[in-house]
């Protein structure tokens, strides 16, 4: 059986890892100023902070039922005998409903839909161990189970320079906002059960540094992991954090990089560093 594994832009693989796996990604879109949507991969960090810098509004928004049924129909047309779609949390965005709608126009038989109950790598793990299973001949029901199996086993940690840009979208509660700015706290926040909530109060940029790599280091010392370090515009911080990673985690240690794009970046800010932690990895075993 021939399984196509499709995900959305918030997966932010690393440059050449969705081509290389055959992970379709669908953009999700961003706005300023209410101007035209634009899909992601056209709207880079350079853009989202120039838009900041003149005070302009950043929106986001999803992929369309029609984006996500023309890519479902696009796959069947191309031989695939079915379709896993994983996406980034429900609780976050509408995109994993638009997902399911498409799914059920197309065939929905044929094409399940996963939640994946996080974003970026949270999200982009999912994919590459559904990919990998459904390219060594998994079912249909292996690949999607394999998708939610791994997006269970997920951790995603973050750190931001501020909780406003969370308020404004609605993904953290106000009040939290207002104790971050009254204490001048670097929150360290993680995604929980699909939602973002505030794990430890950090007062310093460099504490919230080093309890992100103990964090990310404690299940690397129980054995295998995949980590990928994710950032907005702090290439610095997270190219160290994945050195120091390196250096005292296990031998066995998978460490992947890459800048989150706009859409999640718009609601998480400048200066943002983050880690997933998958243990045992997305490769799956023989």
């Amino acid at each position: 059986m021939s399984v196509a594994v499709i995900t959305d832009s918030t997966a932010y693989l690393p440059t050449g890892f969705a081509q290389r796996h055959a992970v379709q990604v669908v953009p999700l879109h961003v706005s300023v100023q209410s101007a035209e949507p634009v899909p992601e991969h056209e709207f880079d960090s350079g853009r989202l902070l120039a838009a900041w810098d003149r005070k302009q509004r950043v929106t986001t928004s999803g992929a369309s039922v029609g984006e996500f049924a023309a890519a479902y129909r696009e796959a069947l047309s191309a031989g695939a005998d079915g379709v896993v779609s994983i996406h980034l949390s429900r609780r976050l965005s509408g995109t994993w409903d638009a997902a399911r709608l498409a799914a059920r126009e197309v065939d929905p038989e044929r094409v399940r839909v996963v939640d994946s109950r996080s974003t970026a790598m949270g999200l982009g793990f999912a994919a590459l161990g559904a990919a990998e299973s459904a390219r060594g001949g998994a079912s249909l029901s292996a690949v999607e189970s394999r998708a939610a199996l791994i997006a269970q086993r997920t951790r995603t940690l973050f750190s931001v320079q501020t909780l406003e840009h969370l308020r404004r979208g609605g993904r953290i509660g106000a009040a939290a906002a207002v104790l971050g700015t009254a204490l001048a706290i670097k929150p360290l926040l993680h995604v929980h059960d699909g939602r973002v909530e505030l794990l430890e109060k950090v007062r310093t940029t460099a504490r919230a540094h080093a309890r992100l790599l103990d964090l990310v280091c404690r299940p690397a010392e129980e054995g295998p992991v995949s980590v990928a370090i994710h950032h907005l515009a702090a290439p610095e911080w997270a190219e160290r954090l994945a050195e120091q990673l390196r250096k005292h985690a296990s031998a066995a240690l998978e460490c992947v990089v890459s800048e989150v794009g706009p859409v999640v970046g718009a609601h998480i800010g400048p200066g943002a560093l983050g880690a997933v932690v998958l243990p045992g990895g997305w490769r799956p075993t023989a």
